[in-house]
């Protein structure tokens, strides 16, 4: 009875943990926001050029990555999906399948994980940096609100990179992978084409607009979070490298999830099961 009294003390202390390691996060959006809007000392002329860095780093050098992925994961699910599909007699589902498949679920967390992996990291060790090395304090000196100038314009940045990153995943995909399983299996294009355009539905636009929009978001807050509490040591960089990737990849993975289940269990009240 004492080991599991002494469990649920533990559980309640670590979602304590969780909800004021997410209360601090939400309340650094809104403070560097805030702090954009109100604070003029660095000019709008430098959050730009940082918002544009941030995009060029973020979203055009990830496109080879982005590319390979996406070709390879089309393909070997539209070829998993036509052989299973072809043996049910269900061919015509293939673009109900491709979109739930590539479009809600598979892109939105890919395309996170290779940002968090690329991005996340390099963000969480400059900030970092720029903590150890005393450069935030610095800014402060000179009057710059370090919230307007380091982390607004990488967030920013970051949203916009997700985004497109994500729609130029869906596009390799469902394009490519056709191509690809075009020499494995005769599936007409226009059949093909057809069965997306039926599949694709108003829902999949705000599922791909929340989902990825804040994907980019949670990863570099946390990752610009996680930067800014390096005390004075540059060996903690590594350390709260390691921790903005973990947490990255845990907020995640549970909006996501979040998402997906109240979507669907939307549709199940629609239908009248539940």
């Amino acid at each position: 009875m004492t080991s599991l009294l002494a469990q649920i003390d533990s559980l309640g202390r670590s979602v304590t943990k969780n909800l004021e390691y997410t209360a601090r996060v939400l309340l650094m959006v809104y403070l560097s926001l805030r702090a954009t809007i109100l604070d003029r000392a660095q000019g709008f002329r430098q959050i730009v050029g940082v918002i544009s860095a941030q995009i060029y780093f973020t979203g055009w050098q990830a496109l080879p990555l982005i590319s390979v992925l996406a070709l390879g994961t089309g393909s070997i699910i539209l070829l998993q999906s036509l052989s299973n599909l072809s043996l049910l007699g269900g061919t015509q589902m293939i673009g109900n399948f491709l979109i739930v498949m590539i479009v809600r679920e598979a892109g939105p967390l890919l395309v996170a994980l290779v940002v968090i992996a690329r991005s996340g990291t390099a963000v969480a060790s400059e900030v970092g940096n720029m903590r150890a090395n005393r450069e935030i304090e610095a800014l402060e000196s000179m009057g710059i609100n370090p919230l307007s100038f380091i982390v607004f314009p990488r967030v920013l940045g970051g949203i916009i990179s997700v985004l497109g990153l994500a729609f130029y995943f869906n596009f390799i995909a469902l394009i490519g992978g056709f191509l690809v399983t075009k020499f494995v299996q005769d599936l007409p294009l226009a059949f093909y084409t057809d069965s997306l355009m039926r599949a694709f539905a108003k829902e999949d636009v705000l599922i791909f607009l929340l989902k990825n929009g804040f994907s980019g978001m949670i990863i570099f807050v946390v990752c610009c979070y996680q930067g800014l509490s390096v005390k004075r040591s540059p060996h903690e960089v590594p350390q709260v490298t390691t921790q903005a990737v973990v947490n990255s990849i845990i907020f995640v993975v549970v909006f996501n999830l979040i998402v997906t289940a109240l979507f669907y269990l939307n549709q199940l009240r629609s239908l009248g099961v539940v």
